[in-house]
């Protein structure tokens, strides 16, 4: 027992990590995604709209196998066609990450967009009559009240990404559930499994308090 809480200990640590690297890149990348996709220009919007449809229309899994296997298909293309032989070393950890982070940065820049839009449009103009400018108003005015409304939406979306982590083993990430499932297979048990459940429900126990807390935290007029 205390080999098999040792060994998924290690697979948490792997799942953790995944967690907040995904968090680290993913919430500021959805700000220029946001940008795009309310931008005036029609080709900027229409290929932020396109990405979003893709990545929101499509399973976190196969972008995971796509994300993986992808830059070596196209490695593959290009010694066949051309002749052009690339070296390729591509982490399977690196690759998880990157599928999650652009995943996640697509569902975080439409909260952002929602939260955005529902700020009044007498609030712009207030602004813009005494002196603002437009990164001001953003950063100064705006920017604090949509975060103060989008952290039950953001909530739900990082304690989403505790499960999510969960897919990585698909490319071979040895992480919590992986770990849970191997050592599930070899006891002829299902204890494991059980317990790599409780280890998750920690995990996202502690990410709703969190959350409670600065929900708590942010509504400084109630």
């Amino acid at each position: 027992m205390k080999q098999m809480l040792l060994t998924m200990t290690q697979g948490t640590v792997v799942s953790l990590e995944v967690f907040f690297l995904t968090l680290l890149f993913s919430l500021p990348l959805a700000l220029p995604v946001t940008a795009a996709r309310m931008a005036k220009n029609r080709l900027v919007s229409g290929a932020a709209n396109v990405f979003l449809l893709v990545i929101r229309g499509t399973p976190l899994m196969l972008q995971l196998i796509v994300v993986y296997f992808g830059p070596g298909w196209f490695v593959l293309w290009l010694k066949n066609r051309f002749g052009i032989t690339v070296r390729l070393n591509w982490p399977r950890f690196l690759a998880a990450n990157v599928a999650l982070i652009i995943n996640y940065a697509a569902y975080f820049a439409e909260i952002y967009r929602g939260g955005i839009q529902s700020i009044p449009a007498g609030q712009y103009e207030a602004a813009k009559v005494l002196g603002y400018t437009r990164l001001q108003t953003f950063f100064r005015i705006v920017l604090p009240q949509v975060v103060k409304q989008i952290i039950p939406s953001v909530g739900n979306e990082v304690i989403t990404l505790v499960k999510d982590t969960a897919l990585v083993q698909i490319i071979g990430v040895t992480e919590l559930l992986h770990v849970a499932q191997t050592t599930s297979s070899r006891k002829f048990s299902t204890m494991p499994l059980f317990v790599a459940g409780a280890f998750y429900f920690v995990m996202n126990w502690g990410v709703s308090e969190a959350f409670k807390r600065l929900e708590k935290k942010l509504s400084y007029y109630r």
